[in-house]
């Protein structure tokens, strides 16, 4: 483990600071994932624009550049101080997030919010890499979920809060992230204890243009091809450019000396079964997240504000089942089986709303049964995995290994808008829209049931967190 900075001791003895301070930064890149969806409509009012494949650039050009950039960023972040590394992106995301509630036109506003998805890409990996320097081995497997539980709760609740703020006006999407943002660069220049990088080689320039690239293609392939067409040369070229880059950088990774991704890693088992889980899980979140909004909007013709208060109890079970339940089970059962579990609650959840909903407006009825399930598959499996992904990284690849695992994620999300829309296609009658919704949530269903097969098959018997090898190594570290 990294040494930390003179004076350290008390951080080493009170870490819950550090993880209080990183987890305010990961709720700005968390909660800027999805608040901004409600904010079109205003948005475009207010640009004086009507074309909803511009507006959307908003949205895709943050996911496209954070998803891109989380990997390059986290092996920067190995290499380089990590405090240091965080309190810079959390500067980033406050000067873009304040640049794009000031933007004065659309293509201002995208600009900034490549900058904005920058910062976001640069604080992830080096917050998780602060937690896992200054908790000792035994408690790293809690704070993780504490920091996937509050991440997922920033996201689930972005339509919520996004609803709420746009009754002001949409420009306060962005400037809620700043007082937010000031608390934690203050309180971390003064209390982030110094976590220096471990000498390394320089990141092969080539690996990491490569998977930049070939990311960076493949989420913009996959959130545009509804628009341009599946089977556009357009939609093609894009993916068939991702195809390529991912290949080379696969080939490279296996034979260069010194890797942008560690090869060790994919040998490690508790590594790849979580990061596999995290891709297929967070195809069905992502497809469940964008669902909710589209169906109390655009079916039940619900507002923005109701739309999202309308969510609230999903997200609620996020940090309860996560901080109350998961830890128990976990020691008891293992990583594995709780994964499953909440998987298979969550897939419960998808099954509810496909088999309740009705197109005339039945909260209680038709969602609130759903919401609350997914809300508690999700508190129980996405903590999970990514505590059982990063308690198994050797301290030299924190926040790389971390960075894999959120790059996963991201193209999961993506994965699982594209999917739903395609799902729900363009029906032209009532019970065509009923039957394409019950479509989409039964395929959401399936990926989840999915996951949590591949959880249990790669992370089965998995022993309690403070017994596992990997963890144990890294205390004798």
């Amino acid at each position: 483990m990294p040494a930390l900075s003179q004076g350290s001791g008390w951080i080493r003895e009170n870490p819950y600071l550090v993880l209080v301070i990183v987890c305010a930064g990961v709720v700005l890149a968390s909660l800027d994932l999805f608040i901004v969806n409600v904010a079109l409509p205003s948005m475009a009012r207010s640009f004086g624009t009507g074309s909803l494949g511009d507006l959307s650039w908003v949205l895709n050009a943050y996911a496209i550049v954070y998803a891109a950039l989380l990997v390059l960023f986290g092996r920067l972040a190995d290499r380089y101080r990590r405090d240091r590394g965080f309190l810079l992106g959390v500067a980033i995301f406050l000067a873009a997030s304040a640049a794009c509630a000031a933007a004065t036109n659309l293509p201002m506003l995208i600009a900034f919010r490549v900058l904005q998805a920058s910062g976001a890409a640069l604080l992830t990996p080096t917050s998780l890499g602060l937690i896992l320097a200054t908790f000792r081995p035994e408690r790293r497997h809690g704070a993780v979920r504490a920091w996937t539980a509050v991440g997922g709760l920033a996201a689930a609740l972005g339509p919520a809060a996004g609803g709420i703020l746009v009754a002001a006006s949409w420009r306060w999407v962005f400037l809620v992230n700043l007082p937010i943002g000031v608390a934690a660069l203050l309180a971390g220049w003064r209390l982030l204890p110094e976590v220096p990088g471990h000498p390394a080689p320089r990141p092969d320039t080539l690996s990491a243009l490569l998977i930049t690239t070939g990311v960076g293609a493949l989420t913009l392939g996959l959130v545009e091809g509804g628009t341009w067409g599946w089977d556009s040369a357009r939609t093609t070229v894009v993916l068939g450019v991702a195809a390529v880059a991912l290949v080379l950088f696969a080939l490279r990774t296996a034979r260069h000396h010194n890797p942008l991704i560690d090869r060790a890693l994919f040998g490690v088992r508790p590594f790849t079964g979580a990061s596999a889980v995290a891709l297929t899980f967070s195809v069905a979140f992502g497809a469940m997240l964008l669902s909710r909004v589209l169906w109390a909007q655009d079916v039940w013709r619900w507002s923005a504000l109701a739309t999202g208060v309308s969510i609230v109890p999903g997200p609620i079970m996020v940090p309860l089942f996560s901080f109350l339940v998961a830890g128990r089970l976990i020691v008891r059962f293992g990583s594995g089986l709780v994964i499953a579990a909440g998987s298979t609650i969550f897939a419960g959840g998808m099954a509810w709303m496909a088999l309740a909903a009705g197109l005339r407006p039945d909260y209680v009825g038709d969602v609130l049964g759903g919401l609350l399930l997914t809300g508690i598959g999700v508190g129980l499996t996405l903590p999970t995995l990514m505590a059982t992904a990063a308690s198994s990284l050797p301290p030299s690849a924190f926040a790389t290994g971390s960075a894999v695992v959120n790059m996963l994620r991201q193209v999961g999300l993506a994965i699982g808008v594209a999917v739903l829309i395609a799902l729900l296609g363009s029906p032209r009658s009532p019970a065509g829209v009923l039957a394409a919704y019950q479509r989409g949530w039964t395929v959401t269903a399936a990926i989840a049931l999915a996951g949590g097969i591949i959880g249990l098959l790669l992370l089965a018997n998995r022993p309690a967190p403070s017994r596992a090898p990997a963890i144990a190594a890294g205390e004798a570290r």
